[in-house]
């Protein structure tokens, strides 16, 4: 096993979204025509804009006291429409405040969009195939689709697929090849091995603590090298060597006490051959030279029929 170097992939390809401060254990976002402030762990230094700012923005989430770093409710400043559109490259999509903190998306993962439509795109043969599993809002896959895949979308949520089918059609891919499952990933995953089913790629985003539509448990330490093993078998293997997947892999993982190189040593037990990249995700601040991590990854994917892909 070969310990490999970290990188850091900063996601600076965003016109409708700036990073403009953070610090104090949160951040200031600009997300459209609309200013928030959420909170950030990791920002332990102190902000660089003044308080005011902070505090003139459009919508702040202020966290509960208790151990669920998502639980909190929102203050308005002034009154925000239910949902606004917003673009990233081609694709269109819809944002809006979540009872989570969240605002639909999460801006740091367009450094793997770019990945998987740079190698779908670089694909030779038959239409590949893309599994996304904990698809929350749909962007990887409304990416993966209209690079020309075929995708499986998973997400245990009912309503967070209802939210990727209104992307859908906000991006104008209403006939997109997407089949929209409301499932378990793992159980799913299952399934799909018994099936025979095979994927060209696999993109996986992984909470620390989640429940199936059917009461399944998710726990993060515990059930990730399973699911990780059972997503290379999933892979197309090289019709000149059985044992060898073939594709592309794309973990996120979000747990603060989960190192890098914990998850990269994780999944180099399951894929063999390759090219390897894992380290941290990081959203750059509007006119500042420091970052702000948000995710540690792994990415895995083998050459094309020969040919190689950018490494962005």
């Amino acid at each position: 096993m070969t310990a490999h170097a970290p990188e850091i992939l900063i996601a600076d390809d965003w016109r409708d979204y700036q990073l403009l401060d953070s610090g104090n254990g949160g951040k200031l976002e600009q997300v459209g025509p609309y200013r928030f402030v959420r909170p950030e762990p990791q920002a332990l230094w102190a902000p660089a804009r003044p308080a005011a700012e902070w505090d003139s923005a459009d919508a702040i989430f202020s966290p509960s006291s208790g151990e669920d770093d998502e639980a909190g409710r929102w203050r308005f400043n002034r009154e925000l429409p239910q949902s606004w559109t917003l673009q990233w490259d081609d694709i269109a999509f819809v944002s809006r405040p979540t009872p989570f903190r969240h605002l639909a998306f999460f801006p740091e993962h367009s450094v793997h969009w770019r990945y998987a439509r740079d190698y779908l795109k670089a694909h030779r043969g038959a239409q590949p195939e893309v599994l996304n599993l904990f698809g929350y809002t749909g962007l990887a896959s409304l990416v993966c689709a209209k690079a020309g895949a075929k995708v499986t979308h998973v997400d245990a949520s009912k309503k967070a697929i209802g939210f990727a089918r209104n992307n859908q059609r906000e991006a104008g891919l209403a006939d997109a090849p997407i089949r929209w499952i409301c499932d378990d990933a793992l159980t799913f995953v299952k399934r799909e091995l018994r099936r025979g089913r095979r994927y060209d790629g696999i993109i996986l985003d992984p909470p620390k603590f989640g429940r199936g539509p059917d009461g399944e448990t998710w726990k993060l330490e515990e059930n990730l090298p399973e699911l990780l093993d059972a997503c290379q078998t999933l892979l197309r293997t090289d019709p000149n060597d059985r044992a060898s997947a073939r594709g592309f892999m794309i973990a996120t993982v979000y747990a603060v006490r989960l190192s890098y190189l914990a998850l990269a040593q994780t999944a180099q037990q399951m894929f063999t051959g390759g090219e390897w990249q894992t380290g941290e995700m990081a959203l750059p601040h509007a006119g500042r030279s420091e970052l702000l991590p948000t995710a540690i990854f792994v990415r895995w994917a083998t050459s094309d029929g020969g040919r190689e892909w950018p490494r962005t």
